[in-house]
Formats: structure tokens, sequence, C-alpha cells
């Protein structure tokens, strides 16, 4: 069976945009174009996440959601400023994460021309280069320091807590604003799903578990603004406030998990010097597991039922079939993994998604961003001491987290993604920084954000400079 994204290069036959729409995108753009850069990152944040993915611009053959219009505008704004600026676009110079984004979007889009050989993988895949490239390195130049990171934290409060509402008013009437808007999506926003006697709210999302998900993954980031200071606990008690809202209102049980997970890993920070053993632990208590249950250990997925009527055993299956499946999938990918099972195609799990579309190389890429996250955290954290700084930094590491739990239940395919590579963009900008002032470098006059590093950090800082093989992980 032909896949949807083989068709027009994966989307719609013409151009779906409503007017009040364009006339925002186009007040955005001209906002990202003339602002302050550090500016730049609050109406880019808010258009790219509001705006509904429906809302589409045709172009020949080439597909612009209203997303990649605003990452076209990002675009001119990086060459306006490369031309009247000798600095560098990314704070702290290329790192791994950079480095492993692209070859992720890279190899993926070659694995699936591989599979498919077909003109409209080609057209499709390199819209999904331009989406990934455009909105990961616009965040990363954008995101320059502790000041822009607040920033950033802030912005994701005051959305989540007015999509929250929306989405709690959705849950309560039934009925979805966004079906006005008359996108290519209008039938889908106008019927509220329902699990049980309750309605399963949407927003502008692409599906309730995604607008849940979205809501808890951020949900770290808010209890990190709280940690910060008293300026920002009113805009952190609003996110906090909006992303529960957000995750109640889905009715699914992946954001819940999520949710759930951020929090946990938020309560480990009075463990963080023991995460080694923790870690361990873990993994030594799942291979026990493995060896003694009936099912395999993944098989725990299907018992997880948080709302009712959960799906938990598809997301086994999924797993478990993918395991079996391996040799039908690791090189490229597979063209048809609904013939695994029952509901097979529904691919509704980050990991798997990889697996079946491109092939064993992406999967592994996007475990080791997330790795690289971790690592970038530990390290930054330890850089930071018992500082702001370093719970800001544990609040990163438990967003992180909560994405990883996420991933099992869901593959982004919407505006979600945004979320996913700001998070990116704010770990390289939270610790890289750190980095070079632990290297010695600037020792003298280190600013990070507003803060001029004090002599007790400097000390700190010649200390660990010392293990300098320990640094170079952070850059190639």
């Amino acid at each position: 069976m032909e896949r949807e994204l083989l068709k027009f290069g994966g989307g719609v036959s013409q151009t779906i945009v409503n007017p009040v729409v364009l006339i925002l995108v186009l007040l955005t753009g001209y906002f990202i174009c003339t602002l302050p850069r550090a500016k730049v990152v609050v109406p880019f944040l808010v258009a790219s996440v509001v705006i509904p993915i429906d809302q589409v611009l045709l172009v020949g053959p080439f597909h612009f959601p209203m997303l990649r219009v605003l990452i076209l505008f990002g675009v001119v704004r990086i060459l306006i400023t490369k031309m009247s600026s000798k600095d560098k676009l990314f704070t702290g110079g290329m790192n791994k994460i950079d480095v492993t984004v692209m070859l992720l979007a890279l190899i993926t889009a070659v694995d699936w021309m591989l599979l498919w050989q077909q003109t409209a993988t080609l057209i499709y895949q390199l819209g999904e280069i331009y989406t990934v490239f455009g909105t990961y390195l616009l965040m990363r130049f954008l995101v320059r320091d502790h000041d822009d990171i607040q920033r950033v934290l802030q912005t994701f409060a005051y959305i989540a807590f007015a999509l929250g509402l929306l989405i709690a008013a959705e849950q309560a009437t039934g009925w979805n604003p966004y079906a006005l808007l008359g996108g290519a999506n209008a039938s889908f926003f106008a019927s509220t799903m329902q699990r049980g006697e309750r309605f399963r709210a949407t927003g502008p999302f692409g599906h309730p578990i995604l607008a849940g998900t979205f809501g808890a993954v951020i949900l770290p980031l808010f209890i990190g603004l709280w940690w910060t200071g008293r300026k920002n606990r009113r805009a952190a008690s609003l996110g906090i406030i909006g992303s529960t809202l957000m995750v109640i209102g889905s009715n699914s049980s992946t954001p819940v998990l999520a949710y759930l997970g951020g929090i946990f890993a938020l309560c480990l920070w009075p463990l963080r010097n023991g995460m080694r053993v923790i870690r361990w632990g873990i993994l030594t208590l799942l291979i026990a597991l493995h060896m003694v249950m009936k099912a395999p250990v993944w098989n725990l997925i299907a018992r997880i039922d948080v709302v009712g009527g959960s799906s938990g055993d598809h997301r086994y299956q999924l797993v478990n079939q993918c395991i079996l499946h391996f040799k039908d999938w690791w090189f490229v990918g597979v063209k048809n993994n609904g013939q695994w099972g029952w509901d097979m195609w529904d691919t509704a799990n980050q990991y798997v998604s990889l697996c079946v579309n491109s092939g064993l190389a992406p999967l592994v890429l996007f475990v080791a961003i997330i790795s690289y996250g971790f690592q970038y955290v530990g390290r930054g954290r330890r850089y930071a001491g018992t500082s702001k700084r370093a719970l800001l930094l544990w609040s990163l590491g438990a967003a992180l987290f909560a994405h990883a739990i996420g991933f099992f239940g869901i593959s982004y395919f919407d505006q979600t993604i945004i979320a996913w590579y700001a998070l990116l963009a704010v770990l390289s900008a939270a610790v890289l920084p750190q980095a070079h002032v632990a290297a010695g470098v600037a020792k003298d006059k280190v600013i990070l954000g507003s803060e001029v590093a004090s002599p007790a950090w400097e000390g700190a800082a010649a200390a660990l400079a010392s293990n300098e093989s320990q640094l170079l992980r952070y850059e190639l």
C-alpha cells in the first residue's frame, strides 16, 4: 500500500491557508527580520506552536506549512546577521549535538530515498531536511546565553498557559475553535475524539497525544524557571498550570507518563551524585526481570493503562515486532511493516518509526543525541556546582528524560518538534559557555548571560580545566 507521504511529495494538492493565519505569519516574519536578535525567539515560538501544520502553501511540488515559511524568514535574518557581523552564529561553535542532528536528518533522507526510489520521496525529504535544519539551527542562532534561555522558558510558559486554557475548554465543550480556520485538517479539528465519557482535546496539534505530550515535556522547564529566582515565578506558575491542563485535556496515557517521568527526574536532584549507581541499578533490574518474566521485559509496556482504554498492548507489539523483524528493516527500513501484525502500520513510537522508515543508523544517531544531551547536563551541572544555574540544568535534563519517555508512545509529526529542538538548543547554550570557562577561556572576563564569573567560580573552573580530555568531549 502506497504511503500518503508519497502523494504530491507528502501533503495536500493545493494551497490551504486561512487569510488570518497568513497575516499572522507575515507579521511574525517582519518581527523576525527587524527585532533585536534577543527578542526574535518570542514571536517565532508563539507563531510556530499556535499555528497548526494543516495551513499549507503549495509552491510547485513543494509544501510549505507555516512553520517552513517562518523558517524562511529566520534564514533571511541569519544571512543579514552574517553579512553585518563577524560574530559566530552559534554560541560555543558547533558541538556534538549539532553535528548529530544534521547527520540524522541527512542519513534519514538518504535511507528513505534508497528504500522508495521515487521522485515524490526526494521532494518529501528535501522538505524534511529544510524543516529540521531550519528549526534547529534557527534556535541555536537565537539562544546564546542565560538571558536567552530564560526568555525561551518564559515564552513557553505563556504559550502553555494559553493553550492549556483552550484545551481545557475544548475538553469541557467538545468543540475545537481551530476548526474555524478551515485548514487541510478542518474536519479533524471539528470532530473531537472521545475516550469513555471524556473528550480528548487536540488544540492546534496533530493528535491529542501530541497536545498532551507537548505540555508534559515542557513542564520541567517551568520548574527550572521557578528555581532561577522570584522574578520568573509568575511565568513559571502559569506554565505549570498550562502544562497540567494540556496533559489532563489530552486524556491520554503517554502525556501522563512523560509528565510523571519529568517530575521523577526532578526529584532525583538530592541523589545527583549517585546517578551512575542508579542507572546501572535500573539496567540490572531490567535484565533480571527479563530473565525471570515469561514475556520479554518490554512487555511491561502492555500493562500500562493510566487513563483507561489506552493501547499499551499496541505499543508493546510495535517494539516486539520491530525486534523480531530486525532483518527486515536494519539497512534502510521497510516498505510495509503493516504485515507484521494488526495495526502495525501505526508506528506510534519515535524509536520504532525511525527503524521502520530509515533503518538502524538513524536510530543509533537519535539515541546518541539523547545520550549527548544527558552528558552535557551532567558535566554542566558539575561545572555549576550547587548554584541556581545547576538547578536549571537539572530541569533541562528532566525535560530530556520526559521526551525520552514520550517517544515510546508517539512520534513527533507536528509542531511538537519545536519543543524538542528548542530544548537541544537551550542545552548547548546552557552548557558550552560553562565548558569554555572551565577550560580557562576568557578567564578574566567571563560573562554568562548577565552574570560575571566570580573568583570562586574561576577557581573551580581552573581546577576542572586540568582535565582537558573531559572537556574535549563537548566539541569536535
